[in-house]
């Protein structure tokens, strides 16, 4: 078996289960501007945005003008309240040690709030300087764009198509698949919802996953499977 020339995590609701306290101080907001949405509409529908992008979703879907001053709004709050509650998703820390090779994270989120999380978490070490936030790279472009992605495989000197990265979100799968990576879906933070594997699936992951202590048998099988096609 041919080891991966790189593993990419995704952050929120891949490794922390962040995307649910986002989506309710994000709905909370919303709904108070006069567009009615729950938490779990927001994570069906948008998980793996920025909260710039949902309001210009549901500004163009809804013909509602939202207030700039939302988005700093949500970014205190939502700081506010990851710093108290978020935690790591079960199997997380084991499942980034199985991985032998190169990893790194590319995520939506602001470097501060990733390392945040991750110092809460313990998983900071893991790390260290292989944090990529779509915000801060050249383009400054955001998932679904592959600019991340192709970014990161750029830093770590990997060939994105023998690349694999985790996913939550459809927009995060879209992404990657842009990038000519090969997508694992993972369905296993708070936020899930019926239907989120197939999603997934139909975004372009190859498989998806329940449960991180599934991650080193799917990466086997994966690299295996591209060998012998």
């Amino acid at each position: 078996m041919t080891a991966p020339d790189l593993v990419i995590f995704d952050c929120d609701g891949v490794l922390v289960d962040s995307e649910i306290i986002a989506s309710r101080v994000e709905a909370e907001l919303i709904t108070r501007a006069g567009f009615e949405i729950s938490a779990e509409e927001i994570a069906e529908s948008y998980a793996g945005l920025t909260f710039k992008d949902i309001l210009l979703h549901i500004e163009e879907k809804a013909r509602i003008p939202f207030q700039a001053s939302l988005i700093d709004q949500a970014e205190a709050l939502t700081d506010r309240r990851l710093a108290a509650e978020v935690r790591a998703i079960d199997g997380a820390r084991e499942a980034v040690l199985s991985v032998r090779g190169p990893r790194c994270i590319c995520s939506n989120s602001r470097t501060e709030r990733i390392d945040l999380m991750l110092t809460k978490v313990g998983l900071k070490t893991y790390f260290e300087d292989r944090i990529f936030s779509a915000l801060e790279t050249p383009s400054g472009k955001p998932k679904p764009a592959p600019d991340v992605f192709l970014y990161a495989a750029g830093k770590m000197k990997a060939d994105p198509a023998k690349t694999f990265v985790i996913e939550d979100s459809v927009h995060g799968v879209a992404g990657a698949k842009a990038a000519g990576m090969r997508v694992i879906g993972f369905t296993g933070a708070s936020h899930t919802y019926p239907g989120h594997a197939d999603a997934l699936t139909d975004a372009g992951a190859e498989t998806v996953m329940r449960r991180w202590g599934e991650l080193k048998p799917v990466l086997e099988a994966l690299a295996e499977w591209s060998e012998n096609v």
